[in-house]
């Protein structure tokens, strides 16, 4: 079997969220931990950091990462979905899952395959798990896929949880309100395991206190325990000041993601590696500020508020649902000054498209497209809503035909965004 071979295998047979919707999604534990038992439960062989949340717990879950990596740890990174190729979604140091390991694993384990009937994001996991306990990592960062108390990531106890920024997203998955959506997330906290809330929200703080009451988990809301200040960026960096009661921790800490919306990711990030710390993680200061700074270079982490060139500036970002489009159009708008803004935008079937397009500014210029993947809204459907929204724009059957035709009418003053949907910015050529 070749590494193609095994891919098309893996599509064919597994049910995958990403491409095809809830139609994948097992509202269950159950397969994960038959497959995790048949391989001898690798789950309990190494470290982790449980990370949660709507928005931010990628970014969140790479930081952490870059910071283990600087410390000297070795570091395994499960994340998901992947932009480019499979092995990205499982990393240890930075480094992708080699494409023989995965081949190996699926040869390997096609008739357990047959008999559990695992999603594909089930068999990630299972697969996740095994190679971070042969591999011996000191500890790695679980991203969740969907919601948390059901995602095949939670048969992990942690060292400690991580619960990010809370927003309406999947909605017929995990309810249509902040709380129900709160409530899944906030599964992943477990008895007696520290747990951390980056963002306090006071519609749906008791959700996490309550759950924290009956787990006796430790408790904090990171964002009442450090300020953090912008200060200015350039194209590479943002720097922000960090403080802590009334003490300055550190005057200007550079963070080379460039997204405004890291301001509400940091201190949950500042305060997981404070627990850390406490149980025995040598992680000094110099570590976390080099691995904050550095990022991208040491998780190969991409897609968000990714600069791709200049003259003219063409941005790249995933956000994708209300929230995520909020934070996107604050930045440009902060970004823009009289620049002419060209959009390319896509999205997928699933999400409240015609609410997400109301959020967007009447006077970009918009090249709308769809990604290849089964789940992708039609182009010709999201060119409708668009006109129902006030938006004007073109149509483009793929993505790099949208983003050449927003580059060829771009002035060297002008701006060049391309988001709307992961899965469009996965289908960018020069990622």
């Amino acid at each position: 079997m070749t590494y193609s071979e095994c891919l098309s295998y893996l599509y064919q047979h597994l049910p995958m969220f990403h491409r095809v919707g809830n139609i994948a999604f097992n509202k269950g534990l159950q397969n994960t931990e038959d497959l995790c038992f048949a391989l001898g439960n690798p789950q309990q062989n190494f470290k982790s950091v449980h990370v949660a949340g709507t928005n931010g717990k990628g970014s969140s879950s790479n930081m952490l990462a870059a910071v283990l990596q600087q410390a000297g740890y070795k570091t395994g990174l499960y994340t998901s979905p992947h932009l480019k190729d499979f092995t990205e979604r499982i990393k240890i140091d930075g480094q992708d899952i080699p494409q023989k390991y995965v081949v190996t694993f699926v040869e390997k384990h096609q008739n357990l395959f047959a008999q559990v009937k695992p999603s594909f994001f089930e068999m990630t996991v299972a697969l996740a798990f095994q190679y971070f306990a042969v591999e011996k990592v000191d500890i790695a960062i679980i991203e969740v896929g969907l919601g948390g108390r059901l995602d095949s990531t939670n048969i992990i106890t942690p060292l400690a949880s991580l619960i990010t920024n809370i927003s309406l997203d999947h909605q017929s998955l995990l309810g249509n309100d902040l709380p129900s959506i709160a409530a899944e997330k906030a599964g992943i906290i477990k008895p007696l395991v520290p747990a951390v809330v980056s963002k306090t929200q006071p519609e749906i703080s008791q959700v996490f206190r309550s759950k924290a009451a009956e787990t006796k988990s430790p408790l904090l809301f990171a964002d009442q325990l450090y300020t953090i200040t912008f200060l200015e960026k350039n194209l590479k960096n943002q720097f922000f000041r960090v403080e802590k009661g009334n003490k300055i921790l550190f005057e200007k800490m550079a963070i080379d993601l460039m997204g405004n919306y890291q301001r509400y990711n940091l201190p949950g990030v500042l305060a997981i590696v404070d627990i850390l710390r406490d149980q025995g993680y040598l992680i000094s200061d110099n570590d976390l500020l080099s691995g904050l700074a550095r990022v991208q270079k040491l998780t190969g982490f991409k897609g968000r508020w990714q600069i791709l060139q200049e003259n003219p500036l063409v941005i790249c970002d995933t956000g994708h649902n209300i929230d995520g489009i909020k934070q996107v159009v604050e930045q440009l708008q902060a970004t823009t000054q009289n620049n002419q803004v060209h959009f390319v935008f896509g999205a997928v079937q699933d999400k409240d498209v015609s609410e997400i397009l109301k959020l967007l500014p009447a006077e970009y210029q918009y090249y709308f497209c769809q990604a290849q993947i089964p789940r992708a809204l039609p182009v010709d459907e999201l060119i409708k809503l668009a006109d129902a929204a006030g938006l004007s724009g073109e149509s483009f059957a793929t993505v790099p035909d949208a983003v050449q035709a927003a580059k060829r009418n771009a002035s060297q003053e002008d701006i060049v965004f391309i988001g709307g949907s992961t899965f469009v910015v996965a289908e960018i050529e020069e990622l």
